[in-house]
């Protein structure tokens, strides 16, 4: 198994090195690859852009963090998927947040497949689990894969279907911790199963902990890369039902299966069902619901970035451009208007900028300066 996936070993080094340096994000990580047609000459000019902008001096991830984290990923078997790699997941790229890489185990061709996302309560009731055991075995006979967040209740049981399902079933599990953690601990024989015989995935390194923040990080993967998530039960303000929100701002198909009005687990069900989500009572219904959605609509992302040179300010106009900014948010629109450069012009200082830490961006895209 290859670690990099189709990059060359030293590519996807410094990838992951600039994914893993601080204040780079997805969209970043897209703007520099763009801008400097490959990750090592990203990394090589970021000090300087720091400095050129009035940044605190600055130094991207430390190399032998890398070749630690590249080496223990080996030892566990797994491999990485770069934002612009052939096998990342298409939907998920297309998402502003996507993770810069992710690190699978298993078999990475499951992404290519028609898939459903079945997420729900860990408390779950055993009616609940069965039913959803009986979705995830019934999507896999009919060639879905299942992805689920390998929690207890709904997502285990709806693992375990698509497992178990009557013909070869396929399975996704995504966590939120590094590939050797295994949370909560009962489900340790499951995730060994879903990586061996299936796909495991993650965006956290070896030794990375599930902690709560992470976990929506993890919602979104599962909402990003699947063509439809049904929610089998579910309270207020859970994740599953992050999970279900993220899905309908992806413009994937939201369904939820009904339950009693005594049941507090059901309450954010029927909430779903209220608010326009498809009812859900058979696999049947699934099937239909995410039929409705022509594969060939979904436009993948290019693949790999192109570059594009770009016009750079000198130093004079970008101080005169720095002046513009304060502690009064102001639109991009302004900045272009006000300074009279162009607009790739502006987003290359913004980036640069934000590289610094010195502009933060407030509701509607506006800008305010730092210090």
């Amino acid at each position: 198994m290859t670690l990099a996936g189709p990059f060359a070993v030293e590519d996807a080094f410094d990838r992951l090195r600039l994914a893993r340096t601080s204040r780079i994000g997805p969209v970043t990580y897209r703007q520099l690859i763009s801008r400097f047609g490959a990750a090592a000459a990203a990394l090589d000019a970021l000090p300087d852009l720091v400095r050129r902008s009035g940044g605190k001096p600055f130094t991207p991830a430390k190399p032998e963090v890398i070749e630690r984290e590249m080496a223990q990923v080996a030892a566990l078997g797994g491999r990485y998927l770069f934002l612009d790699s052939p096998d990342y997941p298409a939907g998920l790229a297309s998402l502003a947040n996507a993770p810069i890489a992710l690190m699978v185990q298993g078999n990475p061709a499951l992404f290519s497949a028609p898939s459903v996302a079945i997420v729900g309560a860990r408390n779950a009731s055993a009616a609940a689990c069965r039913f959803a055991r009986l979705l995830g075995g019934g999507l896999a006979d009919a060639g879905f894969v299942v992805v689920s967040g390998l929690a207890r209740g709904i997502d285990a049981a709806a693992h375990l279907g698509a497992i178990n399902a009557k013909q070869t079933g396929s399975t996704i599990g995504v966590i939120a911790s590094g590939l050797d953690i295994s949370f909560p601990p009962q489900n340790r024989e499951l995730q060994t199963a879903i990586a061996q015989g299936h796909l495991l995935v993650t965006e956290y390194p070896p030794g990375t902990e599930p902690l709560a923040r992470q976990f929506p990080h993890r919602n979104r993967i599962i909402a990003g890369s699947t063509q439809g998530t049904v929610v089998v039960e579910a309270a207020p303000r859970s994740g599953s039902l992050l999970t279900a929100r993220m899905a309908n701002e992806a413009g994937r198909e939201v369904m939820a299966v009904p339950g009693s009005p005594l049941d507090p687990r059901a309450q954010g069900c029927n909430g779903l069902i209220r608010d326009g989500a498809t009812l859900i009572q058979s696999v049947d219904d699934i099937i239909e619901a995410v039929s409705r959605i022509d594969r060939r609509m979904v436009r993948a992302p290019e693949r790999p970035f192109h570059f594009e040179a770009v016009e750079e300010a000198d130093d004079n106009a970008r101080a005169q451009f720095i002046d513009l900014l304060g502690p009064v948010s102001v639109s991009v629109d302004e900045l272009i208007r006000q300074s009279g450069l162009t607009a790739p012009a502006v987003a290359t200082l913004l980036l640069d900028l934000e590289l610094a830490g010195r502009i933060e961006y407030q509701a509607g895209g506006r800008v305010t300066l730092i210090g």
